[in-house]
């Protein structure tokens, strides 16, 4: 979730200052990464109307440039190899630990003697590559969304790990702070924007950006997305990816602006209402908030009902109809017939996967609930039942329809609000749904609604 909306204000920056919009899957974690994670992402960017300018740029298939810029690195001496084992790291954690120190790398192997290094070698160790980041250093930059930053080296934790371990003079494989860098110098980046949990990286790749000898970007940090109690927004919160959020039964059109409106405050002319290429006419950081977003399951769902109250039958039945196959719904009616329900429904949809239990009594024999089944034993009502069965007209005319409900009461000495349950319980099964009379005139359409009374009547 966070991912996909600071891709959305990547793409709304881009768009509104006549920039490229580049995407760049960053793998260099190869037990972490997979193909089915790459196509989860780019479905749900494509999903969210997001598109990018140029190819892809896949982190992996440049790890020679990164290994070539670790090398310049280690030959400038701004780099050099660590032996430490894990085992003595975690010896010297615990004793930071111990002494309630915050937890750093002490820089012990910053200066190893060539015999030290031999020694180490000649014990098969495999050594890391760290930079140095020198403890009296001063990071500032001025933050698109936050002012200005200033950090100190001595909050970086010791000197930082740019290549795995690797054996003798080999350079392991390359880390994310090291590989962004590079990659954002290759790629003419100008500015990052991401969420607030990077202000400590992007003060490590500073450092990196001047090492290397690169102009450094702009950046903006984004406020975190929260739950209702104001911690991260995790799974447990019910959200993990884009491809839930669709499978639920939501609107990209709904999903893409709610995602704008998490952490960023559009202009009042703007409304809550409103599509990425109007979000993108007026987006600025200078609207973006510094506290975190809360993410509101109600203001989401509202957005995703104004959607769908929108769309017009047409539009409707066609995200209606691939639920509808899944669910085992009869779908062979004529396809103009499936527009006329999907716009009966619509007004009564917050989300997609509502239209499936609602379409479902017309789409199959419904079974009648417990309250139908009383209420076609309600004194009368199988004789006013029997009075709409024996006139009920071929064609089906609101008007009629609506004098032979009140000619069955009075033919059956009831209120006319009896056979109106009655004919809705026998037609659909239920008491509540949408309008009794549209409902009829669909199910008189398809030829169901006489074989329906008939068996209410057994």
């Amino acid at each position: 979730m966070g991912t996909a909306r600071t891709a959305v204000f990547n793409w709304l920056f881009a768009r509104r200052h006549g920039g490229r919009f580049l995407l760049r899957i960053e793998d260099t974690d190869r037990e972490r990464s997979r193909q089915a994670f790459t196509d989860s992402i780019l479905t749900g960017l494509r999903w969210l109307g997001l598109d990018w300018d140029e190819e892809i740029v896949f982190q992996s298939r440049r790890s020679r440039d990164h290994q070539e810029a670790i090398a310049t690195l280690l030959a400038s001496g701004q780099a050099y190899r660590c032996y430490a084992t894990e085992a003595e790291l975690h010896a010297m954690r615990e004793a930071q630990q111990a002494a309630r120190q915050a937890p750093r790398y002490d820089n012990r192997h910053r200066h190893l003697s060539p015999r030290q290094v031999a020694a180490f070698r000649k014990e098969g160790r495999h050594a890391v590559v760290r930079f140095r980041i020198e403890d009296g250093q001063e990071i500032l930059w001025q933050d698109m969304v936050r002012g200005p930053m200033r950090w100190q080296g001595a909050d970086l934790g010791g000197d930082m790990v740019i290549a795995r371990r690797a054996p003798a003079d080999q350079i392991g494989e390359p880390l994310y702070n090291l590989a962004v860098v590079v990659d954002d110098m290759a790629m003419g980046i100008t500015h990052v924007i991401r969420g607030e949990d990077h202000i400590a990286n992007t003060a490590k790749q500073i450092l990196l950006y001047n090492a290397l000898g690169a102009p450094q970007p702009s950046f903006a940090h984004t406020p975190l997305i929260l739950n209702k109690e104001g911690r991260k927004l995790s799974k447990r919160d019910g959200v993990t990816s884009i491809a839930d959020f669709q499978a639920l039964g939501y609107t990209a059109a709904a999903v893409s602006n709610y995602m704008c409106l998490l952490g960023w405050s559009p202009p009042k002319k703007l409304g809550e209402r409103f599509g990425l290429g109007d979000a993108a006419a007026v987006f600025g950081f200078d609207r973006v908030n510094k506290a975190g977003a809360r993410f509101d399951w109600d203001k989401l769902n509202w957005l995703n009902s104004q959607v769908l109250h929108a769309m017009d039958g047409a539009t409707l039945r066609d995200a209606l109809l691939p639920r509808w196959r899944q669910a085992g719904l009869d779908t062979n009616q004529p396809q103009a017939w499936q527009e006329r329900l999907s716009a009966l429904l619509g007004p009564s949809l917050v989300v997609l996967e509502d239209g499936v239990e609602q379409a479902r009594p017309f789409l199959g024999t419904p079974e009648l609930d417990d309250a139908s089944r009383a209420q076609l034993q309600v004194e009368g009502c199988q004789a006013a039942l029997g009075y709409v069965l024996q006139h009920r007209p071929r064609t089906f005319e609101m008007s009629a329809a609506k004098a032979l409900l009140t000619a069955a009461a009075q033919a059956a000495g009831v209120r006319k609000g009896v056979v109106m349950k009655g004919v809705r319980a026998a037609l659909l099964g239920c008491l509540q749904g949408p309008d009794l009379l549209l409902s009829w005139e669909l199910l008189h359409g398809a030829g169901e609604d006489g074989p329906r009374l008939r068996s209410a009547l057994g």
